[in-house]
């Protein structure tokens, strides 16, 4: 493989990651939209549209196995394959987060409405503005963009922490209710989750750019 087509299969790799990072937001959008409204045909649609990100999990992993046995890639190269294969697996466990969010919606509309205070739709805006802000970072291989996504992967574990606060207090003072509560949580703790992912993507960003590992929130 000449150094060109060597960097035009980075491109085509970065190409499609980005587009897997779409249908993966794309899939937590619908999800969320899918808890306030309860319409379970969204809640059909995420979990339709579950197999091509898998597919496309299959496709980067392939490309970047391709780029590495092919070429001897410079250290900056090396790192970007090396972030491109963690990523890859975030996102599809952010996949994996909105089907199950999804499925319990569709519990949950099952269900009367809980009068549960709580606000999901916060929580559900920060994760996924902070998943779009990662994907953006690594787009434009943005460092500082990237640190703000780390700066507030702490603020949706307060919300969580609140939800469980919450969700504990009602499952006290109520016996009717707990199946729906439950799913509350499980709703929030997938959200979490997201976050978590987005970070763990902001992280990989900064690795690329830097060769600084920053994960635990270490200071580089």
């Amino acid at each position: 493989m000449t150094r060109t087509r060597f960097h035009q299969g980075l491109d085509d790799l970065k190409q499609k990651l980005l587009a897997m990072g779409g249908l993966a937001e794309q899939a937590v959008e619908r999800a969320v939209r899918a808890y306030q409204t309860r319409d379970l045909s969204l809640c059909q649609v995420v979990l339709r549209d579950e197999s091509k990100i898998n597919a496309a999990e299959r496709d980067v992993d392939e490309m970047s196995i391709d780029l590495l046995a092919m070429q001897q890639p410079m250290a900056i190269d090396l790192r970007f394959i090396v972030a491109c294969i963690k990523i890859n697996a975030d996102l599809e466990r952010v996949g994996d987060q909105a089907v199950n969010i999804a499925e319990r919606v569709m519990d949950l509309a099952t269900r009367p409405d809980s009068t549960l205070e709580v606000d999901i739709p916060r929580m559900a805006q920060f994760s996924i503005s902070m998943v779009r802000d990662a994907l953006n970072a690594f787009l434009t291989a943005d460092v500082n963009l990237a640190q703000t996504v780390l700066e507030r992967d702490d603020l949706v574990d307060n919300m969580n922490r609140e939800i469980f606060e919450a969700v504990d207090l009602a499952m006290s003072q109520s016996n009717s209710n707990h199946r729906t509560l439950l799913d509350t949580l499980i709703v929030a703790r997938n959200l979490e989750r997201v976050a978590d992912h987005a970070t763990n993507i902001a992280e990989d960003v900064i690795f690329w750019v830097r060769g600084a590992d920053v994960r635990h929130h270490a200071q580089s």
